[in-house]
């Protein structure tokens, strides 16, 4: 079998990769329990924290219907707590609904029929965002539920936790916050964290799998574009069929339209 030649254009993206890239910090935690664990005790600043598993890329569909996700990360340690890690670059994407959608999420899919409510473990949605998004220049922010009438906790186990990614500060956070910015593994403390990035920029057997992964994405990013396109043709062609008064119904069963694939171009139908 020949060797795969990483093409130099991966090979310098990859160099300017950070933790802060969700699709390399995905790659750097992917199978390494131990990476994530790291990330988990400095964000509680608690060395007994064992994490047990861990997913990435992790798909959580909505059975009901309404709208699927998929977390960064998905993790659960000896405790039974779940966690969620999300990388947000965007400040958008680490809306507060976004944090309490994630949240409900992995409530609904954790308990099995007829279990007792009393056996929902404690979850926390973590986001490392690279800006301050909540704009108080703390490093972290704990987000609770509260009863206003007293201001004591309300304590149902839910927990939401922003890691602001901007934040300098030589404490444990914010040298984190540093590797996490950091391009390079020599600019980070060394952990198991620095050794996994290490390991994926500076050896040729972790090179090689993250230009596969480049290369898969790219040939996965453009056949979702080709399937897209071939969509748009079909509504296309729909709304000339219909134009020449052809029957709805032959219509959408010959060409497979939906009112779904038709929402999906708004801009196609025939102005008013």
């Amino acid at each position: 079998m020949s060797k795969y030649i990483c093409d130099p254009r991966d090979l310098e993206r990859l160099n300017n990769f950070r933790l802060l890239d969700d699709d390399f910090m995905s790659i750097v935690f992917q199978d390494s329990p131990e990476a994530v664990e790291y990330v988990i005790r400095t964000i509680f600043d608690d060395q007994r924290i064992k994490v047990l598993a861990v997913a990435t890329q992790y798909e959580m569909k909505n059975l009901a219907g309404g709208r699927s996700i998929k977390l960064d990360v998905k993790a659960i340690d000896a405790q039974g707590c779940l966690f969620n890690v999300e990388i947000q670059r965007a400040d958008q994407g680490a809306g507060k609904k976004r944090a309490r959608y994630y949240s409900s999420m992995l409530d609904s899919t954790t308990l099995h029929a007829n279990e007792p409510f009393s056996a929902l473990p404690e979850t926390y949605v973590i986001f490392i965002t690279e800006n301050d998004v909540l704009g108080n220049g703390l490093p972290l922010y704990h987000v609770e539920r509260v009863i206003q009438e007293t201001g004591d906790l309300f304590d149902d186990g839910e927990h939401i936790i922003y890691m602001n990614g901007a934040y300098v500060g030589e404490d444990p956070v914010g040298v984190l916050a540093r590797d996490f910015r950091a391009k390079a593994p020599e600019e980070m403390k060394k952990s198991v964290l620095e050794e996994r990035v290490r390991y994926f920029k500076r050896s040729e057997e972790g090179q090689t799998a993250m230009c596969r992964m480049m290369e898969e994405m790219r040939n996965e990013a453009a056949a979702a574009a080709a399937v897209l396109a071939a969509e748009k043709n079909t509504v296309e062609n729909y709304y000339a069929m219909r134009s020449l008064n052809v029957p709805e119904d032959i219509l959408r069963r010959g060409l497979g339209i939906t009112d779904d694939v038709l929402a999906k171009y708004p801009e196609l139908a025939p102005k008013q």
